[in-house]
């Protein structure tokens, strides 16, 4: 499954986002603080492994009407230097708007003038990659949905079924390096936590068809965290079967 990063390249400091584990939203992780052009990218690349990242976002900077301006030229320099010192794919986002709505956003939330400097820039890479993953969702949707047009009633229910047995499938690694895929079925708050309920996608020796796996969902970091604690993972079955019957 892919992961996606997100820079907001300024010139004294860089934006850094990333979607969460099911790519439907992205989350502000930290603004970088320039120093050199190959401290900068190798730093970059390096925060990129860190998160996992599949897919790097870049903002790209360009005047109102979509021409080029002097930021334009910066950054794609930039953004050559880090797709030659990098295998993972790095792709442009129109940025119009972006960090003047990170600003709207902290300015409505009444964060002082001062520490909104600490977190604009990683809004701001929020905010490019919030465009970018609706983008391309859409564009999922809207290739399914042709695809769709030209099939048989019964050919569609057939695809229905499959879209939604393989929706929000996320992979994770064991310890012995295996990869077992997951199908998320719920996320809940228990104690001022989430956690992600999630389901095999597909037959493993490791968990059975009907066993639910449950992680800490870790969302500023955009992570599942593996729980070692029996009671509290009961704790969290019993309150979300709870909740779900007070909902019936």
């Amino acid at each position: 499954m892919e992961r996606y990063i997100a820079f907001d390249i300024g010139d004294k400091r860089i934006g850094v986002a990333v979607s969460d584990p099911f790519n439907t939203y992205a989350l502000p992780s930290v603004t970088y603080h320039r120093k050199n052009l190959r401290e900068d990218v190798a730093a970059l690349i390096a925060l990129a492994e860190e998160k996992g990242a599949t897919v790097i976002v870049c903002g790209l900077p360009v005047n109102f009407d979509g021409s080029e301006a002097v930021q334009t030229n910066k950054a794609r320099r930039f953004i050559d230097a880090l797709r030659a010192a990098t295998s993972l794919p790095v792709v442009c986002e129109d940025e119009r708007f972006t960090t003047q709505m990170a600003h709207e956003t902290l300015i409505s939330e009444g964060m002082r003038r001062e520490k909104r400097k600490s977190y604009v820039d990683a809004l701001a890479a929020a905010n490019i990659l919030d465009g970018y993953l609706g983008r391309i969702n859409n564009q999922l949707k809207g290739a399914a949905t042709m695809e769709k047009d030209k099939l048989t009633p019964e050919e569609e229910q057939d695809i229905n079924a499959t879209d939604e047995e393989q929706d929000e499938i996320i992979e994770l690694v064991d310890d012995d390096n295996n990869i077992i895929k997951f199908r998320l079925m719920d996320v809940t708050e228990y104690k001022g936590e989430k956690y992600a309920l999630l389901l095999a996608a597909e037959p493993n020796e490791a968990i059975g068809d009907d066993e639910v796996a449950i992680f800490r969902y870790k969302e500023e970091e955009g992570m599942l965290e593996p729980i070692e604690d029996d009671d509290l993972l009961e704790e969290v079955w019993e309150f979300y079967q709870s909740e779900e019957d007070e909902e019936q």
